[in-house]
């Protein structure tokens, strides 16, 4: 499929702009491509999500498609699957990147069909059960694989040609070192003499918040000035039950449950530290983009020992806490609690610079951009 421009054209789908995340992963990259070498055109279902403006105003064009079907029965999936690729092919990009998190495989089948090239991401580590064998066509019908982490590249690609290793990068000029916030100080009467610590995620039960509250609930004895920050959606059945739990350990003035928030650098400025529980079961991590904006931000920061986590700190192992226990994720607790300002300051100066080297957007897009020159040009 040859592009109507000198530049190779970029159809980066997703199925829709609602929880952001990786809306925001796919902009990042989409709007620092080189435009001297790159059209990027983006389609996804519908126009509904607030991110979705942001999207818009970024001058991209953006296509709402249908571009997946359900596949059974057969017959009726591969007629849709060629009803798509007529689609595509009107937009006639070179090549198409899914950001789908799905084990879809329709999407990759119809731009076969249409001629394009077709790579997908791999944003978390599931695999096996009911989706493994659509895990496994989807693999197969790509042409190239970007994936986020060393763990993911050796269970799921090993000796794959077909998968690049991209991790996910940050923007260091927005996550950065920041004066404190005094307004969200004052918005959630956070006092001068409160010290406060933060997990951004979205509820959900992997990331383990049951385990960082209990964790908590271990400490405040000895600890008492230290607030917990939890910024995330939590408008779902599990939230619910994360709420209940702080009630049910006494915690109603130690945890604060702030919501979701568009502007994180200006809650990460108020902390001293920031913490990801997440648990070594399900879909696990990718390469949370939360943990290395705490760093870039210059905060010191505890995680999980679980796939991409593990990579994001593997200069810093002591930082690694066991996934799914509280006690050792107490202790873990206790002995940062025990530190400095100046301490936590001292250690976040050594992830900052730590991101800047390893893990800036800057990076990611130009190993993107080496993908596709590799991709257009075989």
């Amino acid at each position: 499929m040859a592009s109507t421009t000198n530049r190779i054209k970029i159809l980066y789908t997703i199925p829709n702009f609602d929880t952001a995340g990786s809306g925001k992963a796919l902009l990042h990259v989409a709007k620092r491509l080189n435009p001297e070498q790159f059209e990027v055109h983006i389609a996804c279902f519908h126009n509904r999500g607030s991110f979705f403006k942001v999207v818009e105003n970024s001058g991209i064009p953006v296509h709402i498609l249908q571009y997946t079907t359900t596949m059974k029965p057969y017959y009726r999936g591969l007629l849709n699957c060629y009803a798509i690729s007529r689609m595509l092919k009107k937009i006639q990009p070179d090549i198409i990147h899914s950001f789908h998190y799905a084990a879809d495989y329709s999407e990759a089948l119809s731009a076969k069909m249409a001629g394009i090239k077709w790579i997908y991401t791999k944003k978390n580590m599931s695999w096996g059960g009911s989706s493994k064998n659509s895990w496994n066509l989807r693999t197969r019908l790509a042409d190239a694989i970007s994936v986020q982490n060393t763990d993911m590249m050796r269970q799921f690609f090993n000796h794959s040609k077909k998968a690049t290793l991209i991790p996910r990068g940050v923007d260091t000029t927005i996550f950065k070192p920041l004066p404190a916030n005094e307004l969200i100080r004052k918005q959630w009467n956070i006092l001068p003499e409160d010290r406060v610590f933060m997990c951004v995620a979205n509820m959900v039960p992997v990331k383990g918040i049951e385990i960082l509250l209990k964790a908590f609930a271990k400490t405040v004895t000895k600890h008492p000035n230290w607030k917990l920050l939890l910024v995330g959606d939590y408008n779902n059945d599990y939230g619910k039950k994360m709420v209940e739990l702080q009630k049910q350990l006494n915690l109603n003035k130690e945890v604060i449950f702030c919501g979701k928030q568009e502007h994180i650098v200006d809650y990460l400025s108020i902390a001293e530290m920031v913490v990801l529980p997440t648990l070594n079961e399900g879909r696990k991590e990718g390469s949370p983009v939360s943990l290395l904006e705490a760093m870039a931000a210059g905060k010191n920061v505890l995680a999980s020992n679980v796939s991409g986590i593990n990579d994001q700190l593997a200069h810093f192992k002591k930082h690694l806490v066991e996934a799914g226990n509280t006690d050792v994720w107490a202790s873990a607790l206790n002995a940062n609690f025990d530190l400095s300002k100046a301490q936590h300051s001292s250690i976040g100066e050594e992830f900052r610079t730590h991101v800047l080297k390893n893990y800036p957007i800057e990076l990611e897009v130009k190993r993107c951009e080496q993908l596709y020159l590799k991709l257009y040009e075989s």
